[in-house]
Parts: structure tokens; sequence; C-alpha cells
């Protein structure tokens, strides 16, 4: 009873929320529509409550315990998540502008924030439950469907960037597919850089949602980005579906392939990179000691994204030159310094974190 009444409570003081948003955008000059923010935002914050309100019985650690009496700060942490979700969902197919440009990024953000948080609550809290589990997930998939949705629609990506989204629930239908016809489903092998991807595309869409990175630079960094995340989803398919067995030597070898040759061989092309751009007078200093680093190893994965960061800030036009050093920067942003590293100290932190 407590629970149902604290979902109550928060089904209404969202809607209050909901309201003075509707009312902020109905008296102010920011291209946003009230009423269809109302509507967009309300409709998708009352799908994560009902998924919440659905799966209530599930607020237990396992099914032979007894239910919590309430939510618990790891599942509320969730549920705000899915709320500021739902508020960005609110611009889509609009043209925010002045303050309400920034809303998107700001919103998102602090939902990527909070999905590295509520785990880590859960946890030292010891409320971890099966609704937190599955809540987790519903919201993960709702972030990666609203988000670059919305990138989309403001023209920071291109439309290929929603295969990324696709991808994600056509390996689900996949998966039940398998399981109505029989079929074994294998489970996914461990794999640290699976958690690390989901992780930085969420802070990825953030970043590019803020109004102040041009579209020429995060519709390069999309590709960029989208590639290794399509590849991870392949092979993830390619083992549930029996074709690729947890034990086969192709896992430890393709790890093996890119921390000894496929990595180390980006900073080297990124250290020739910068070295043409030093003859042609075009790279500035900082970008140059961020290019040292990423050669030398000392923090590449660092390096490489406060790299894109510097870039998309400072850069007013593109060459080809530069289109291969994002592309570069970004692939080892997401998967690390690989071998022959002075500090690997940042990798870490990364694999630890996930």
């Amino acid at each position: 009873m407590r629970l149902q009444q604290e979902l109550q409570f928060i089904g209404a003081w969202s809607a209050g929320v909901l309201s003075a948003g509707a009312l902020f955008f109905s008296l102010s000059q920011t291209g946003v529509g009230p009423l269809l923010w109302f509507f967009l935002a309300g409709s998708l914050w009352l799908y994560c409550w009902l998924q919440t309100w659905r799966r209530r019985d599930l607020n237990r650690p396992d099914m032979a315990s007894p239910s919590y009496a309430d939510l618990g700060w790891a599942n509320r942490l969730t549920l705000l998540r899915g709320g500021l979700i739902a508020l960005t969902g609110g611009f889509l197919f609009q043209s925010p502008s002045g303050i309400a440009a920034w809303m998107p990024g700001i919103l998102y953000s602090v939902a990527a924030i909070l999905d590295r948080t509520d785990g880590w609550v859960a946890r030292r809290s010891g409320r971890t439950s099966l609704l937190g589990k599955e809540l987790d997930t519903e919201m993960d998939a709702l972030g990666l469907l609203v988000a670059p949705l919305l990138a989309v629609t403001l023209g920071k990506f291109h439309w290929s960037f929603l295969a990324v989204s696709a991808a994600y629930y056509i390996f689900i239908a996949g998966l039940h597919w398998r399981r109505r016809q029989q079929l074994t489903v294998y489970p996914l092998p461990p794999s640290a850089l699976r958690r690390t991807l989901a992780g930085l595309q969420m802070g990825f869409v953030a970043f590019v949602l803020f109004p102040v990175f041009s579209a020429e630079f995060t519709r390069i960094l999309g590709v960029a980005f989208m590639v290794p995340i399509l590849a991870g989803f392949l092979v993830d398919w390619l083992a549930v579906s029996g074709r690729l067995q947890s034990e086969s030597p192709f896992f430890p070898r393709i790890a093996y392939f890119g921390q000894h040759i496929f990595i180390p061989a980006l900073r080297v092309c990124v250290g020739l990179l910068l070295i043409g751009g030093v003859i042609w007078g075009e790279v500035q200093a900082l970008m140059l000691l961020l290019g040292v680093l990423i050669v030398a190893g000392v923090g590449a994965r660092t390096a490489a994204g406060v790299f894109l960061l510097v870039s998309a800030l400072t850069w007013t036009s593109l060459s080809a030159g530069n289109i291969a050093l994002l592309l570069l920067c970004s692939w080892i942003t997401i998967l690390g310094g690989g071998v022959f590293c002075f500090w690997r100290g940042d990798d870490e932190w990364v694999t630890k974190q996930n």
C-alpha cells in the first residue's frame, strides 16, 4: 500500500512539473510549442510511470523475498532518469531557441549522470531489486530512442544514426523470436567494452545536444560512434544465436588484435596527421600537446576526448585531415589507448566503473 501511495504521489507531482513547463513555454519566446511539448513529454513520462506501476510487485531482491515497503533511493533515481528523458523528448520535432536550446543537452546530461549512479546507490544501500534491474533496462532503451531521434530532428545527426536505436530493438525482438521458436539463446560473453559503449553513447549524445557544437562536426562524430556500436550489436547477436561460442578463440583474438595492433596504429596515425598539420601550420599548440599525449599513451583516451571537445569548439572548417583526426580520436576515446602506453589510468578507471 505504501509503495502504491508513493507512486501515486510521484504521478501527481510530475503532472504539476509538466504543467509548469508548458506554462513557461507559453509565456516565453523560445520556439517551443507548449501543447506539443506537454503532449510529448507527458506521453513519455506516462510510459515510464506505467512501466514502474505494473512492475511494482518486483520491488524485492528475488521472488522468494518479501517486497520492500517503498521504492528506495536507487529506484527513485532510475525513475527520475526516465522523467528527465521524457522532458528531453518534449523538444522532439521543434526548434528551440534561446535558453530552451540548452535544455535538451542539460536534461539528458543529468540523465546520463544518473545512469552511472543508481546502480551504485542500490549496492551501497543494500536495496538491489528485480524492479530496479528491469527499470534500468527500460530507461536505457527509452533514452537510446528519444535522444538520438531528437538529435536527428535538430540536424545534429544524419538520419542513419537511428540505426543505433533500431539495432537495440531488433536485437531484443530477435531474442523473443528465438525463444518463441524454442531456439537456444546463449548467454552473452562478459565484455567490459559493451557497458563502456553504452555509457559513452549516452554521454556523447548529451554532448551533441548542446547548441554550441555545430552540426558539421557532430554528424561526423555520429558516424565515428555509430560504427563500433553497430559492430558490437552484430557480435553480440552472433554470440546469443550460437554462431560464436563464448569459448571461441574469436573473442581473445579480436581483443588481442585491437589492443596490440589496431589501437596503437590509430595513435600512430594521429601522430602522422599532426606532423603534417605542423608542417602546414594548421595545428594549435594545445592540439599538438594533446596529440603528443595520445601518441605516447599518457591518458590517451582522456586526451583524445579533450581533443574532440577542443576541436569542436575551435575549428571553423573541416579539411580531409581534420575529419580523419576526428574519426581516429573518436575511436581512441571509445576503445582506449591499447598497449605500449606510458600511463593507462583512465582506461583502468573506465573499466572499473563498468
